[in-house]
This record gives structure tokens, C-alpha cells and sequence, in this order.
């Protein structure tokens, strides 16, 4: 098949792992997110990656270069590259979102069940 179809909504909805790679192109990247309450994705910079996030359930904060907005289910966020961000779980509920890099961020096919995962993996930028 060429590209990548997908219910996101329902993917996104059903996606309990911190971080799911769904889908790796070229020049673009779909990842799927879970960040349970009180937890956040961990404050970083992309110098050369632009980023789309779309919150599918929660509440949550997101903190562009020191600059907070408030999120709920169905707000998008694009993140320059170069901005310093970090998105932070503000709810009693896991917060489900994706998101869109471009280009691509994590190596194709990742999985991390958790955060602690994540930061363990070697082959991930902190």
C-alpha cells in the first residue's frame, strides 16, 4: 500500500504506551502518545523538526518557549523548530494525543510503554 491509512481517533483513543510510532515516511512521522495524569511528554527542543500535536482526550498545558496555553480535547498545537516545549497532563485522566513530525523523529516502529522507557532508550535524543 502506498502511504498510511488509519481511524486516528480510535487509534489514538486505544493507545496506552507512551509512545507508539504508527507510521514513518520520508518527510513526516505519526505517533501516537499517552501521558498519564500529572506526568508530562519532558521539556525539549527540535532544532530542525517541526511538530503538530493534536489532544484526542484530557486536559492538559502546553509551554511554548516559557509561554503557557491550556488544551483539551480536539486542540492542535504546532511547535516550530526551535521552540522549546513541553506538554503536562493537568487532569485526573491519561491525556491521548498525536502527533506529526516532520521530519521524522524516533527511529520507525518505536514503541515505549513508558516514559522511563523512553528516556532509557539509548537510541532517543534527551
Amino acid at each position: 500500500m502506498t502511504g498510511y491509512v488509519v481511524e486516528l481517533e480510535k487509534a489514538t483513543l486505544e493507545n496506552d504506551n507512551f509512545r507508539t510510532v504508527l507510521y514513518t515516511a520520508q518527510h513526516s512521522q505519526l505517533v501516537l502518545m499517552t501521558i498519564q495524569p500529572g506526568d508530562d511528554i519532558g521539556l525539549e527542543t527540535h532544532p530542525d523538526h517541526d511538530q503538530f500535536i493534536r489532544v484526542e482526550a484530557g486536559n492538559a498545558k502546553a509551554i511554548l518557549n516559557g509561554e503557557e496555553h491550556n488544551l483539551v480535547d480536539g486542540t492542535a498545537v504546532i511547535i516550530p523548530a526551535g521552540t522549546e516545549h513541553n506538554i503536562v497532563n493537568t487532569g485526573s485522566d491519561k491525556l491521548k494525543l498525536y502527533t506529526v513530525y516532520t521530519p521524522p523523529e524516533h527511529p520507525d516502529g518505536t514503541i515505549h510503554t513508558t516514559k522511563a522507557d523512553a528516556l532509557a532508550d539509548p537510541h532517543e535524543q534527551h
